[in-house]
């Protein structure tokens, strides 16, 4: 089934304890996008200037991603540097340039708003309405928000949780949102906001899926060289829809397997700096961590 994403596509500088990496390809919904097209077609509605090499967007088109909704507009592509601390468990922004992203006002292009699951990447919930106002019928949207957002613009961010199925937020995100210090009572007010999905990200100790009718917890893969944690939330969230636009239903049993495909997912990109690692990675690589996650949880 077709699944479309909104958010941005930038240029990261990450500095880690494995080292820098200047002006790599970054963005919420280009992690997101490399991610799900592994699962189903993917169709992609973002901005970038006129310094975006063609290069890049023909690696994304290689990929089979739908770029009609990739905007290209005078000035700058959106920039981003970071720094991690030591143990890469907490990150400062160096450096943001929103240059383009800055007045992103998404123009979902009209083949592509008979979309059926869309994801609306990290931005103000503003944007994101505009985004699920502009689409025909979608059976599944799931919404990605963040600290600022919930702190600067909650009236809009708790009128979009009334027109979503799901929200993707961290641990203290979701402490933030509402109020809650324990994660499982967190989890459920979530629910009483408006969607019927709740997911809260934990990092390297997994996450938690929230449901009326279950709830569902699973570590993270155990993986050994994390090089850049950039973009695995937005990986993750990208093998989770991508698995679950790829099935014939939002089952419970879907959803379950597709948090464990985002967890594998998110892992293949914390292997290396930006995308790199991600772009590389194919179908059979996702199986076989899959496979993997399943040994490492049933032992």
């Amino acid at each position: 089934m077709s699944l479309l994403v909104v958010g941005s596509t930038a240029f990261d500088t990450i500095e880690t304890p494995s080292g820098t990496a200047k002006d790599c390809l970054g963005g919420s919904a280009t992690y997101f996008a490399l991610a799900a097209r592994m699962f189903t077609a993917v169709r992609l509605v973002s901005v970038v200037g006129q310094d975006f090499p063609a290069a890049h967007r023909a690696m994304l088109e290689q990929k089979g991603i739908d770029c009609q909704g990739l905007e290209q507009k005078p000035g700058k592509t959106f920039r981003w540097h970071g720094r991690y601390s030591a143990d890469m468990n907490a990150r400062e922004t160096i450096d943001v340039q929103l240059n383009t992203f800055g007045e992103f006002a998404p123009k979902v292009p009209p083949a592509l708003r008979d979309s059926r699951f869309v994801f609306l990447a990290n931005g103000s919930p503003r944007t994101q309405m505009a985004v699920v106002q502009q689409m025909a019928k979608p059976e599944f949207v799931v919404a990605d928000t963040m600290d600022l957002w919930i702190d600067r613009e909650r009236p809009a961010l708790l009128e979009l949780l009334q027109r979503v199925n799901g929200l993707i937020v961290n641990d203290a995100e979701v402490r933030m949102l509402t109020g809650e210090s324990n994660l499982i009572r967190a989890g459920k007010a979530v629910l009483a906001l408006g969607p019927s999905l709740a997911i809260v990200k934990k990092g390297e100790h997994g996450c938690f899926l929230f449901s009326p009718y279950f709830h569902y917890a699973l570590p993270a893969y155990p993986t050994e060289r994390v090089t850049d944690p950039t973009g695995a939330g937005d990986s993750f969230a990208g093998g989770f829809m991508g698995h679950l636009a790829g099935c014939d239903s939002v089952s419970l049993w879907n959803m379950k397997r597709a948090v464990a495909y985002g967890t594998v997912t998110a892992s293949i990109t914390v292997e290396g700096f930006g995308v790199d690692r991600l772009a590389a990675a194919d179908r059979g690589t996702v199986e076989r961590r899959y496979q993997e996650l399943l040994q490492f949880v049933q032992s």
